[in-house]
């Protein structure tokens, strides 16, 4: 059935993607995998998926393009509504509340996975908006893929990609140009997007909101447990997390709390 990644090959591949990401590649996604190891390989000018192989195991940089290639980047502005809802209504008061309380004026927000940028200049827009002006934010955004990096720190999108961002927001944090829509400078200063492999701590500390959407899904669970104790290290005392609508920390050893609002279910630290 496969020409190209037979079993042994598949097996290879799959536990080196593991071994560098966490990413589980299943049977069911081994189509995906052989299509991109082709497309990589007619890159590279390269005839065998052994040379491709002994290619990516003897170079960094290449390994990085390889879990480059495999991974998926499907993301856009406002994506889950509600998630954005209960930050506006929920999370930002209540660590407004917090910082009131310890004299603190940063409000911090990683977005890990963050693709081609849509969710932190989402983040971004909404905190300009709604923050006091005696507060002032960062958000950090990472992602495995340098390319997607590139492409959200450039901050410009084609017509088709903003759908979703209301009209206000469009006026306000973009500009209209010839081939589509350039997200502000003082928007974009505002975020600092960076290369990071979520099976390494991020060195990251003191976060008040984690946004890790639709990434742990592509995690065992162990590694899912890992991940998400990460986060628990690098967020501060009273702090909250976002995931994907279909993922769940149920049955992890972790010690987020779960929290249902009106408007989304997510996680909370608080100690």
């Amino acid at each position: 059935m496969y020409d190209l990644l037979n079993d042994a090959m598949f097996e290879k591949f799959r536990s080196i993607i593991y071994n560098e990401s966490f990413i589980t590649f299943s049977e069911t996604n081994r189509p995906v995998l052989e299509s991109r190891l082709r497309d990589q390989m007619r890159e590279k000018k390269l005839d065998s998926l052994e040379d491709y192989l002994t290619l990516i195991l003897g170079d960094r940089k290449e390994m990085r393009d390889f879990l480059d290639a495999v991974t998926t980047n499907l993301t856009r502005f406002f994506r889950n509504q509600a998630h954005f809802d209960a930050l506006v209504h929920y999370v930002v008061p209540a660590v407004l509340e917090e910082k009131r309380k310890t004299g603190g004026a940063l409000f911090r927000v990683w977005s890990a996975g963050c693709s081609t940028g849509e969710e932190p200049y989402t983040i971004a827009m909404i905190l300009r908006d709604l923050l006091p002006p005696s507060f002032n934010f960062e958000v950090v955004a990472s992602d495995l893929s340098l390319k997607s990096i590139m492409a959200a720190q450039a901050g410009f999108y084609p017509a088709s990609r903003i759908t979703g961002v209301p009209e206000n927001y469009l006026r306000r944090f973009f500009i209209k140009t010839a081939g589509g829509y350039q997200v502000t400078e003082d928007l974009r200063k505002r975020i600092r997007f960076d290369y990071h492999n979520l099976s390494h701590d991020s060195g990251l500390r003191g976060m008040d909101v984690v946004f890790c959407r639709n990434v742990l899904i592509y995690f065992d669970q162990a590694s899912q447990e890992v991940v998400v104790n990460r986060f628990w290290d690098s967020m501060s005392a009273r702090s909250f997390l976002f995931i994907g609508h279909s993922e769940s920390l149920f049955g992890m050893k972790t010690k987020f709390q779960f929290v249902r609002t009106q408007w989304a279910t997510l996680y909370a630290k608080t100690v």
